[in-house]
């Protein structure tokens, strides 16, 4: 009887350990980010209208530097791209719900964004940049003290502003899209916007709805990176992938061909 006893705890301990071992790889598989979207088959990439990074044409076709450079990422990854519209203001919100897998949308690399999200290396340069339009005087950001001037809610363009001794005087409109910057500015609405350079040569100039909006100042440089949640292995996979597309020179034609400068 008790051979028969202790055969049965034996068995009970060998049986409770391969349990544990099961649970804590279960742990840890559910831990992988990368995991998760593998078994969904895709990855969700939040972006909003923001050309030359992602935007429509005018033949009614989804494109854009980091609607492309996504596709071919996610095709090293096996995955499918789903691109879904976000609110930029409640990015992180959508993000950490899991309404979306990332944000690739000419995000700015900063300590406070870096501290919430994992954030790839710098793939992109830009600047915030003033403009107005034509004819309007300008010498410094101390000329739109007491202006309306507009920037998208959420972006580097807002922390500008707000950081500025300057503009901090200005009345801030804030918008939802930095392409409803532009339109304040040439309604007259907004005296100036403050956005991001790759935006402002895209939308901007001859042949665009913007010519008699120009770039009157540049205020600050900065790099763009892909965000994923805090912690997500993905982020270490896709800066592997960024490596190889410098490398093979993939990631220099694309940008050539969306006049963007790649991040040093």
């Amino acid at each position: 009887m008790k051979k028969v006893l202790s055969i049965f705890l034996v068995l009970t301990m060998v049986f409770v350990l391969a349990a544990c071992g099961a649970q804590k790889t279960n742990t840890n598989a559910e831990d992988s980010d990368l995991a998760y979207v593998k078994a969904n088959g895709k990855l969700i990439i939040g972006y909003t209208d923001y050309a030359p990074m992602n935007y429509t044409d005018e033949n009614g076709t989804f494109t854009g530097f980091d609607t492309e450079l996504a596709m071919l990422v996610c095709e090293e990854l096996g995955l499918e791209p789903e691109f879904v519209e976000i609110n930029w203001d409640t990015k992180e919100v959508e993000l950490n719900a899991k309404s979306i897998d990332c944000i690739w949308n000419g995000l700015t690399i900063d300590d406070e964004r870096k501290a919430t999200m994992e954030i790839t290396k710098p793939y992109v340069k830009n600047a915030q940049v003033v403009l107005v339009k034509e004819g309007t005087v300008y010498e410094s950001t101390a000329s739109l003290i007491g202006k309306a001037v507009a920037a998208e809610q959420g972006s580097a363009g807002e922390n500008v502003i707000l950081a500025d001794d300057n503009l901090k005087q200005a009345t801030l409109v804030p918008k939802t899209l930095q392409t409803e910057c532009l339109m304040e500015v040439k309604a007259g609405t907004s005296d100036a916007a403050v956005l991001d350079l790759t935006l402002a040569n895209t939308m901007t100039g001859k042949g665009t709805n913007y010519e008699d909006i120009i770039i009157v100042d540049h205020l600050a440089e900065e790099d763009y990176g892909v965000a994923f949640r805090k912690g997500s292995d993905i982020c270490a996979e896709v800066n592997k992938i960024f490596d190889k597309l410098v490398a093979d020179g993939t990631m220099g034609k694309l940008a050539e061909k969306y006049g963007l400068d790649l991040a040093d």
